[in-house]
C-alpha cells in the first residue's frame, strides 16, 4: 500500500473544447465560437439571434421559444443563464429583464 501512495499522482485529462451540461461559460474572445458553450447556452443564443430575439426577449418569451413551460422555476433558470451569457460577453441585457444576442444588438 505504501508503494501505491508513494507513486506519482494520476492525472485524468478532459478533452479540450468539449462542452458539458452544467459547465462554466467561457468569456467571449476572438477565435472562440459559440460551439464551446454547453448545449443549453447554445440554444439560448440561437433564439436570441433569431428574428424573434432581434428586439430583445423577456425570459418568459425565451422560455416559450425554447419549448419550455413559462413557470417561475423555468423562467428563473433561463434568467440566470442569460445573465451569465451577458457577464461573459455573449449577449446583452438591453433593459432590465430583456436580453438579446450581442451580434444582433450591434446591427
Amino acid at each position: 500500500m505504501a508503494e501505491v501512495l508513494a507513486g506519482p499522482p494520476c492525472v485524468v485529462a478532459e478533452p479540450a473544447g468539449s462542452a458539458v451540461a452544467g459547465s462554466t461559460v467561457p468569456r467571449r474572445q476572438t477565435g472562440v465560437s459559440a460551439q464551446t458553450l454547453a448545449p443549453d447556452y447554445q440554444r439560448i443564443l440561437s433564439v436570441l439571434e433569431s428574428e424573434a430575439g432581434r428586439e430583445g426577449m423577456l425570459c418568459q418569451q425565451l422560455a416559450v421559444a425554447l419549448g419550455l413551460e413559462a413557470i417561475p422555476a423555468k423562467v428563473e433558470g433561463l434568467r440566470s443563464k442569460a445573465k451569465r451569457l451577458v457577464e461573459r460577453g455573449w449577449a446583452l441585457q438591453v433593459r432590465p429583464g430583456v436580453f438579446t444576442a450581442l451580434a444582433v444588438a450591434a446591427v
